[in-house]
């Protein structure tokens, strides 16, 4: 067998870094204080992040596998409500202890004020994301929830995907929006 030569000068792309020498001037704690406080006085501050009080918070729900129906209806019966008291509704409504009002041909139910109504299950988990949210975003904008109100809700059409036999699915966007009250003040007389 014959040997290979080895090459003794070092390959091109290699690149060589210098190595830090064994003996390195050690400073005084008393040093080490300087030079941190040099250092800060010239490092930039941090600012702390000012959050700007909006008047409306919003959140939304894309592409939610619900019915348009169903949602339409959720949407008036959460209306004017706060965000607590419309999350606790809508618990209710999936544990079929609350009705929603709908309209049309639909079954009637013994709740007073109802003359007919359904437990849309399904459109009030999807609700219940989107109001989670919503409150999320009141509380990081600073708004008081106990004075936040549901203002708006709408649910409309999404792009529909199709199943097969060119059956379209459903599919919806969903827009909540809340604001805070102001309190009314009393009149006496």
């Amino acid at each position: 067998m014959t040997e290979r030569p080895t090459n003794t000068q070092p390959d091109k792309h290699i690149k060589v870094t210098p190595s830090v020498e064994k003996h390195q001037v050690h400073t005084t704690a008393h040093e080490k204080k300087e030079e941190k406080s040099v250092a800060s006085e010239t490092a930039p501050k941090k600012e702390e992040k000012k959050t700007v009080k909006r008047e409306e918070v919003i959140a939304k729900g894309l592409n939610l596998h619900t019915s348009l129906k169903h949602s339409m209806y959720l949407s008036r019966f959460v209306k004017r409500k706060s965000i607590d008291v419309a999350l606790h509704d809508l618990g209710e409504v999936i544990a079929l202890r609350k009705v929603v009002p709908f309209k049309g041909e639909i079954p009637h139910r013994s709740a007073p004020g109802i003359m007919s109504g359904r437990y849309p299950r399904v459109a009030s988990e999807e609700f219940i994301r989107v109001l989670k949210n919503l409150k999320g975003n009141a509380i990081a904008h600073g708004l008081d929830l106990d004075r936040t109100r549901i203002t708006y809700a709408s649910a409309s059409w999404a792009v529909r995907p199709l199943r097969r036999g060119g059956r379209k699915a459903k599919r919806i966007n969903l827009v909540v929006k809340a604001r805070e009250m102001k309190q009314e003040e009393k009149k006496n007389g």
